[in-house]
């Protein structure tokens, strides 16, 4: 299906995006649409015929746990509300622990790549053969940008993808900035990756900005598109001509005119490129895998992501063989995330903490690794602070206290409720 130049719709740009001029189409992200309701701005692109693709976030393939029958329902759920031709994911893990290794739930907030070994691969196909017999329409998923590489990986990027499609036949959401990312971060050439992957798989393309600081890649989604970033679309496009191509925007968002001026730019680098067919480079033939290596697939998997996220999100010692100092980078970004994040979706807690909020919170998750979800975070994060006496001003701890108690009330009482309740009283009593 031919989808054309399209856009990231997000509430935030919502006018913006109507009055582009040329948007064929947009991409919405799943999770942040309800159920049953469309955005008015949604209902009214859908009305003048523009696609809308749903573009998930929150299954994690890419995990050793096999996909969530709800998670998968909510994904189904959209793409039948939007009519949408396909819904895409990430080729990624999102959550790690639980039962395979009989600890606690650990949320990334984020996504992390999957080690490119046969284990990883046999997990994440299973995975995709479970998502796509739940979904009414096809899948594609992306290939994701990171600031960390797993040691001893048995295949490149490309042969990866390859090995992907050829046992699934899931299309491929071809990220070209995160290609750029993966070849500043972890060394791997773009053209290289294009090469060995089948682009004749490809549902369409995305394009993105983001910043290098200190030799490391940002995919921040909230910076202009570079241009090495087109360079390496005009690489795809001498190979294929892509259905679609997308621009996405995430954050610090540009006035409309810039906006334009990145689609322009888009467009014309793809004008300025012919597709040329080249001979795909022979990808390593094997001999299936022993019964016994693939029935431990999960297990396996389960442990060394579990480490991994543990290591990143808790503190816990890194695992064998990683870049201490990127896995450094890594917490650091995945803590700041979780700080933005927790900030939007519980925006009086910056208003009331003021300047120390983003300290406070920061501190707060060094060691307190997510495991519910943002908003079960920002309780978490208010009933700490109340628990050890912050913050120091009364008026402010007061606020607070009243803002944890409205939200957290209605749920059984706990040690930590208990204590939060006597220091009120306390308060109160002064």
């Amino acid at each position: 299906m031919r989808l054309g130049t399209g856009i990231g719709w997000r509430p935030e740009i919502a006018d913006a995006v109507e009055a582009l001029p040329g948007i064929d189409w947009v991409e919405a992200v799943a999770e942040n649409i309800c159920a049953g309701h469309l955005p008015e701005s949604l209902a009214r692109l859908r009305g003048r015929g523009v696609t809308v693709v749903p573009h998930g976030v929150s299954l994690g393939l890419g995990g050793a746990g096999r996909p969530d029958p709800g998670r998968l329902a909510d994904l189904a759920a959209r793409a039948e509300l939007l009519d949408a031709p396909l819904v895409t994911e990430h080729i990624a893990f999102v959550r790690a622990g639980g039962l395979l290794t009989a600890s606690q739930v650990l949320e990334a907030g984020h996504l992390l790549p999957v080690p490119r070994t046969w284990d990883a691969l046999e997990v994440l196909c299973e995975n995709v053969r479970i998502a796509q017999d739940s979904l009414p329409v096809p899948l594609a998923l992306e290939n994701i940008a990171a600031l960390i590489s797993w040691p001893d990986e048995e295949l490149t990027e490309g042969q990866f993808l390859a090995e992907l499609v050829e046992r699934t036949g899931v299309g491929l959401l071809i990220d070209v900035a995160n290609l750029h990312t993966n070849h500043v971060n972890r060394g791997e050439d773009p053209a290289t990756a294009l090469d060995e992957l089948p682009v004749e798989a490809i549902a369409y393309v995305h394009v993105a900005g983001g910043v290098e600081k200190d030799g490391v890649w940002h995919d921040t989604h909230a910076h202009p598109v570079t241009r090495p970033v087109l360079d390496v679309l005009s690489e795809l496009r001498s190979r294929v001509d892509p259905p679609g191509v997308l621009l996405e925007r995430d954050d610090d968002f540009p006035p409309a005119a810039e906006l334009a001026g990145e689609l322009a730019a888009i467009r014309d680098t793809l004008a300025a490129s012919t597709a040329v067919p080249v001979p795909t480079r022979q990808r390593p033939v094997r001999a299936a895998e022993p019964s016994s290596r693939t029935a431990g697939a999960r297990d396996r998997t389960a442990v060394a992501q579990t480490a991994l996220l543990s290591s990143l999100v808790a503190g816990t010692p890194a695992p064998d063989g990683f870049d201490h100092r990127r896995l450094g980078v890594q917490s650091r970004a995945l803590a700041a995330k979780r700080a933005d994040v927790v900030a939007k979706v519980a925006p009086e807690l910056p208003e009331i903490l003021g300047d120390g909020y983003r300290q406070a919170f920061l501190a707060y998750a060094r060691n307190r690794p997510m495991s519910a979800g943002y908003r079960r975070d920002a309780l978490g994060f208010a009933e700490q602070l109340l628990v050890s006496g912050q913050p120091d001003d009364e008026a402010a701890r007061r606020r607070l206290t009243r803002w944890w108690q409205e939200r957290a009330a209605p749920r059984p009482p706990r040690r930590g409720t208990r204590l939060v309740r006597a220091a009120r009283s306390a308060l109160i009593g002064k």
